[in-house]
């Protein structure tokens, strides 16, 4: 039997996640947590096959969750289930140490191949995702949101969701000058002026959270 942890904020996606494995025969939902420190202290009492993982947890960053999963359990591999279908939310999750990326808008058609291929020890992306990722890679040019730091790509994106400094700061774990730093680094390297254009900038490239 797969056991898996899944971690999310939502009961409704919890929920649905349970609704979906309830129809095979090998997975189990053993585990749930609500927040990144939760899904941490779940993840170190062991036994899992695979972890499910949302990005966009109440906490703390998910790339940040994700990156402490892989210092407390390396074996353990890590399904995101995002509601980004952004290539670069994908390639950043990857590039982080999980070992598949599945938008909850597909769960239905994926999610249980996707945690069958995780615990089989193979990776899973959505054929629509992966060549999207290859034709990226093939035309790699380091521009926009791309050439931006995991930090600086944060920063981004809570700014345009309208985030106040002080909460950034809070959430991050750093201070508001540092908040600062980043949003300036950012609008440098991306040819923006002011916050208008990168949230402008977001919603064009689909980059803002679908709730």
């Amino acid at each position: 039997m797969i056991r898996v942890l899944i971690a999310d904020d939502h009961d409704i996606v919890r929920e649905g996640v349970k609704q979906i494995v309830s129809e095979t025969s090998d997975i189990t939902v053993g585990g749930e947590a609500r927040t990144g420190a939760e899904a941490l202290d779940r993840a170190r009492e062991g036994g899992w096959d695979v972890v499910i993982l949302d990005l966009n947890l109440p906490d703390r960053p998910g790339l940040d969750v994700l990156a402490q999963l892989r210092a407390v359990n390396s074996d353990v591999p890590v399904l995101i289930l995002s509601m980004h279908g952004e290539a670069s939310y994908a390639a950043r999750a990857l590039k982080a140490g999980a070992s598949g990326y599945v938008s909850k808008s597909t769960a239905r058609e994926h999610l249980v191949i996707a945690i069958r291929k995780l615990a089989n020890g193979e990776r899973f992306l959505t054929p629509e995702l992966a060549e999207s990722l290859a034709f990226g890679m093939m035309g790699a040019r380091s521009t926009g949101h791309q050439s931006l730091s995991d930090r600086e790509f944060q920063v981004l994106c809570l700014i345009a969701a309208g985030r106040p400094p002080r909460e950034i700061a809070t959430e991050l774990n750093v201070s508001v000058k540092t908040v600062a730093t980043h949003r300036a680094r950012l609008l440098q390297k991306m040819g923006l002026r002011n916050n208008a254009e990168l949230v402008r900038y977001a919603i064009d490239h689909q980059l803002l959270p679908a709730r």
